[in-house]
């Protein structure tokens, strides 16, 4: 073989190799991502003052996407069109 051709083998091996190790660095800190995400997760929850039977009920409805405020029951109705009052006296 070419000593080009050998060049060119070498430098492909390497970049093969170096891919691997990347590879291997991406799905080491994937997992980390995820695991650093479900205790986010576990955190919120164990932070929110709610039954676990509320819990379920409450993302069951987000999946669906009947909850999208975040509030069980219904909400509240404030009014808009108040009348304000003079000081005048």
């Amino acid at each position: 073989m070419s000593t080009k051709i050998e060049r060119v083998n070498r430098d492909i091996e390497k970049i093969k190799s170096k891919i691997s190790e990347l590879q291997t660095k991406l799905k080491e800190l994937e997992r980390q991502k995820t695991e650093l995400e479900n205790l986010a997760i576990v955190d919120a929850v164990r932070g929110v003052d709610i039954s676990l039977n509320d819990l379920a009920d409450l993302l069951k409805a987000m999946k669906t996407g009947a909850a999208t405020s975040g509030q069980l029951g219904s909400k509240s109705v404030v009014p808009t069109d108040t009348p304000k009052e003079d000081s005048q006296e």
